[in-house]
Formats: C-alpha cells, sequence, structure tokens
C-alpha cells in the first residue's frame, strides 16, 4: 500500500454523539470501511466527521443547527456532553497529536465546554498540552515543537461556542493549530447527487468537486485548461471500467457550459444529462481523486449504488491509487465491495440491547483471520454469518454462529 504524506487519522473516540454513546476506533488504517444494518449508526459515525468539520467552518451552533439542536444530538438518556477525541499524525513518524473537543449547553445554546490539544515528544517523553480552553478562556503555547520551556499564552473568546483552535488556527505563530484547522476544514465528506452532476454551469474552472458534484463540469474544465495529462489519466481509467467510453468534454453553449460524453461507436458526443447514473457517478469520484490537491481526508456513503458489483474492484484500485494524498473512510452495505477489504480495514456496527451502537473491527472477530488464509472472502464471510455481528433480523448484537475448530 503506498505511504501516506498527508495527515492520518489513527484513531477517533466519541461519546454522547446520538447512537454513538461511547465508542472508540483505534489504529485507523488509511483505507477504512464501515458496515452494518440498517439503523446500525454507520450514517452517524460519517455525521461526526461531516459535524466537526462544519464546527470549523461554519461554526459550533450553526453545526448543531443544522441538525436539530443539541438535544436531537446527544444520546437519548444521557445529560452529559458530547465529546470528540482525535488521535492523527501530521506525516509519518512524526508524533502523535490529540484533539480533544466537549461540548455543552446553557441558555445562550451550545458552548465549548473543554478543548485541548497535546503531544508526546518521543517514546518516553510525558504527554504536553499545548493548547487548554475551557468556556472560552484558556492558554496556547506558540512556536513550532510548544513544550515546557514555552511561557503559556493567556487567551479569551467573548463568545464561548468559538472553537479555540479554529480561531487560533488562523495564526502562523502556532503551527500545530494551523496545522490541525486546515486538516479538519480540507475534509471532504461526499452528498455526490447524480442529478447535481447533470446541471450546466456558468461559472468558469473550478479546483476540486463540490460536495454533491454540481460543479463536475467546471472542475473537468480546469482540468482540461492547467493539467490535461491528469485528465487523460481519469479518462483512461474510466475507459477501463465503462465499456467504449472514449472521450470526456466540456463545451459552452448557450445556457452554460455542459458535459460531453463521446462512446467509440459514435462520430457525436452525448450530453452528460443522458449519460447513466454509474458513468457519472464514478467520472466524479475519479475527478475527486485525481485533480492536483484532493482532500486530505474523504468520506463516502455508499459507493455501491449505481455502479455495477464488477466496477467496485476497480472503485478500490482507485481509492488505492489515491491514498498517497487523501485518507477513506467508506460505508457499505455490499458484501462484494467488502471483499476487496482486507479485515483490519474493515468496522463492523451493530446495536446492542440498550440501543447503543458498538463498532469492531473484523481482525478482531473469532476466526475471521483463520478463515481468510483459507482464502476466504471477507464479504462472503459477513454474508454467510460468520462474523460476531451484524445479523439484520435481529434488534441486538451477538454471537451468531459457531465457529469450527477446524
Amino acid at each position: 500500500m503506498p505511504q501516506q504524506t498527508v495527515p492520518h487519522i489513527e484513531s477517533l473516540r466519541v461519546k454522547n454523539y446520538r447512537a454513538l454513546h461511547n465508542i472508540e476506533l483505534k489504529q485507523l488504517k488509511p483505507l477504512t470501511a464501515f458496515l452494518g444494518a440498517n439503523g446500525s449508526g454507520k450514517s452517524t459515525l460519517f455525521d461526526v466527521f461531516a459535524f466537526l468539520s462544519e464546527c470549523f467552518t461554519i461554526g459550533l451552533r450553526r453545526a448543531c443547527s443544522k441538525r436539530g439542536g443539541l438535544k436531537e444530538l446527544r444520546t437519548r438518556g444521557c445529560d452529559g456532553p458530547i465529546e470528540f477525541a482525535l488521535k492523527y499524525r501530521e506525516k509519518p513518524k512524526a508524533p502523535i497529536i490529540t484533539y480533544h473537543l466537549s461540548i455543552g449547553e446553557d441558555t445562550e445554546g451550545p458552548f465549548v465546554k473543554t478543548e485541548w490539544m497535546q503531544w508526546r515528544r518521543g517514546s518516553r517523553g510525558k504527554p504536553f498540552r499545548f493548547l487548554n480552553f475551557r468556556e472560552g478562556r484558556g492558554t496556547i503555547v506558540a512556536g513550532e515543537t510548544p513544550d515546557e520551556t514555552n511561557e503559556p499564552i493567556n487567551e479569551q473568546f467573548y463568545d464561548p461556542s468559538f472553537l479555540a483552535a479554529n480561531m487560533l488556527g488562523h495564526l502562523v505563530r502556532h503551527p500545530r493549530v494551523c496545522a490541525l484547522r486546515r486538516f479538519i476544514t480540507d475534509w471532504h465528506l461526499s452528498r455526490l447527487s447524480t442529478d447535481a452532476t447533470r446541471q450546466a454551469s456558468n461559472y468558469g474552472p473550478q479546483k476540486r468537486l463540490s460536495v454533491t458534484g454540481d460543479n463536475l463540469f467546471n472542475v473537468i474544465q480546469y482540468l482540461q485548461e492547467r493539467y490535461p495529462e491528469r485528465l487523460e489519466k481519469i479518462i483512461s481509467s474510466l475507459s477501463n471500467q465503462v465499456p467504449r467510453l472514449e472521450k470526456v468534454d466540456t463545451e459552452l453553449t448557450m445556457s452554460g457550459r455542459r458535459l460531453e460524453i463521446k462512446d467509440a461507436p459514435f462520430e457525436q458526443p452525448i450530453s452528460a444529462k443522458f449519460a447513466s447514473d454509474g458513468t457519472l457517478k464514478l467520472l466524479s469520484y475519479l475527478t475527486l481523486f485525481h485533480v492536483p490537491e484532493p482532500p486530505q481526508l474523504i468520506g463516502i456513503e455508499e459507493p455501491e449504488n449505481y455502479l455495477h458489483p464488477r466496477l467496485l474492484t476497480g472503485f478500490v484500485g482507485a481509492c488505492i491509487e489515491a491514498l498517497m494524498g487523501s485518507q477513506f473512510i467508506i460505508t457499505t452495505h455490499s458484501p462484494q465491495f467488502v471483499n476487496e477489504f482486507t479485515a483490519e480495514e474493515v468496522w463492523v456496527l451493530y446495536r446492542d440491547e440498550q440501543g447503543f451502537a458498538v463498532c469492531k473491527r473484523a481482525s478482531d472477530m473469532l476466526g475471521i483471520n483463520h478463515l481468510m488464509e483459507a482464502g476466504a472472502k471477507l464479504g462472503q464471510l459477513w454474508r454467510e454469518g460468520f462474523f460476531e455481528f451484524g445479523d439484520p433480523l435481529t434488534n441486538a448484537g451477538g454471537p451468531k454462529r459457531e465457529l469450527s475448530a477446524h
């Protein structure tokens, strides 16, 4: 697998976020898939990344309001704050940095209860908290390598809903906080709509695909004009998976710029308006992966929708090829898609008897590694009930099948 050169999330802990009462995902891989029955918590877990990103881009209160307010976000029956803890490396072999965010609510609305960042220099060094805030006031230690020898700076915000890492992450004297802010605001949590990709656009070239894909034409135009070799690579990859596809182009019309797709047997191209959903979806994903500066984290929900099952192999291959520049978080219902992953890359979600989501890595389940060493495919094992959890016809998870000692 390619060696990543971008920040990489190694673990995530979530408390009191909807069905995620208390989960921890450790040793996350650059390519990670989450699967489970309907209502198991996959979409909620996906939304954790979207919520954190929006806390930085549009603000905590707006991010909460979009989801019905903090009362709708907090786990049912729980009064405590919503908490997130993210452990990541800025680059390979760099120190692990922990970012912690705790959200409460008062009569004025949601606010940042606690927020801190810490790291440990060296394998035996003590953790040092270089950003430490509570309810809008706290301290930060400046510098490239903040430690105990630096004098902490006192800061206070007039609005306790402001995230310290977002506000102070604009200042170059805080490089570690700047790096976190750049990382989180760069996340792309896809809500791709094939209807949106068909729309003509009057805007000019754009560097990166939007979350809905409504600027696909503009990004293709950008690649045409600035990076034609990348567009050729996208078309080549798409042609390998969509029979007879020969060319992708943009054309300026009276109603705006439109995307055209040409099949080899025909002389004239057709408008993307009449292209298949699967072709447009695959083109959108490939475009997202191969722009010069792709998002550092890409989240995709159920990419198998509108794609022929045999195209899923090529999709995973495209993700692996793009791993140098991005970390991938993917949810899926497709056993054939899961066949393309290792047991260390797949996590299964289910609801326990209390209704809370539980998440377990496939490689930590009884017998899975031995069965795969014997030649079994991961998706087949899931479909045939060899996973410990995830029967969609039961209300709570638990062991479902006795595994043979052989």
